[in-house]
């Protein structure tokens, strides 16, 4: 008779790994928090968040401290974890729905798709630009990666080279169509350009509170569509013979996924890269169950792009460089392994 206990073993091993990555994005956060150019030691940061946010109780930091803490550092760790998050989450579905490991929200043209929409948000509407910004990136965004998946599937199916060569097509109109919004209003051109190269400045909580709802309701969906996209990898007749629509799951998982890759987009400018850095480094620790890689992705995401934008503003203080400079530094060099090594799904 055979022994049932071995199958609870991958489970504890799943959530070792959640455990980990949520000490790592502990770890990053606390270190986001504490380094930059006015000292304050991990203690104090801690006491700070643990005794005036959590207890209530009277703050021992200066006022300047405390600014520091609550309205600069705080804000641009949290929305570095928001957007790390939600294109960590966006690459893991894409991957999954489309059934590739190559889809990534920056190579299948929705980062460029969502220029147009926010460029011309910034220069004709800037007053409006906290509101509007997210709804036009993704009505871009989305336009993008329908005209992707469509061209891409005319020309080779699902193939990875297909999909790739119809986003860097897509991704060239659409950043056309950027440039010509530029050319007529070149008073926002620098605005714009820092938008592009990435950044995550804040002026505040404002970017945070932003952007959260469309976290709340694209982790929220994504998470609960993570068992389906399992299915999903059996090809489309055996879901539909199984009582699930292929359809549906899709189109659902490539509107939560775009969406949340605009959001991100609109409020951190084109960071690319992460989407599939992120995926793969996970898949190579907890499997290739969406089930335990969708929720691991979210919170390496989130550590990663702390981290990344912690190297962006202290490797070259007081300049600081565009966090995309140093997100594609790691994800290019990476992405080239990875097609490397995954040539059985180019051919």
């Amino acid at each position: 008779m055979d022994d049932p206990a071995p199958p609870a073993r991958p489970l504890r091993l799943r959530w070792g790994w959640m455990l980990a990555m949520v000490a790592v994005l502990l770890a990053a956060m606390l270190a986001g928090i504490t380094i930059g150019p006015a000292e304050i030691r991990p203690g104090q940061v801690i006491a700070e968040l643990v005794g005036v946010g959590l207890a209530g109780r009277p703050s021992a930091l200066s006022s300047i401290q405390q600014a520091i803490i609550w309205e600069i550092r705080l804000p641009r760790v949290a929305l570095g974890g928001l957007v790390g998050g939600l294109l960590a989450l966006a690459g893991a579905s894409y991957q999954g729905v489309f059934r590739n490991p190559l889809a990534d929200p920056y190579l299948l043209g929705v980062a460029a798709g969502g220029g147009p929409g926010a460029t011309a948000v910034i220069a004709l509407a800037p007053g409006a630009a906290s509101i509007m910004l997210p709804l036009a990136a993704f009505v871009g965004a989305l336009v993008a990666v329908a005209l992707t998946y469509t061209v891409g599937r005319s020309i080779g199916g699902r193939s990875a080279v297909s999909l790739i060569l119809a986003g860097v097509a897509v991704a060239a109109f659409f950043t056309a169509v950027q440039t010509y919004i530029l050319q007529k209003n070149a008073d926002t051109i620098r605005q714009v350009y820092s938008w592009i190269l990435g950044l995550l400045a804040t002026t505040g909580w404002r970017e945070v509170l932003v952007l959260i709802p469309y976290a709340i309701v694209c982790g929220t969906g994504l998470l609960l569509h993570r068992r389906l996209l399992d299915v999903m990898s059996v090809g489309d007749e055996e879901v539909d013979s199984l009582g699930v629509s292929a359809t549906r799951v899709r189109t659902t998982v490539v509107i939560l996924s775009t969406l949340a890759t605009a959001a991100a987009v609109a409020v951190s400018g084109l960071i690319g890269f992460v989407g599939i850095v992120i995926p793969h480094t996970v898949r190579l620790v907890v499997g290739a169950s969406y089930r335990s890689l969708i929720p691991v992705s979210m919170i390496a995401g989130a550590a990663f792009l702390i981290l990344a934008d912690l190297v962006a503003r202290t490797v070259s203080s007081p300049a600081e460089l565009p966090i995309g400079v140093i997100t594609a530094s790691v994800g290019a060099p990476f992405f080239l392994v990875v097609l490397r090594s995954t040539r059985r799904y180019v051919g």
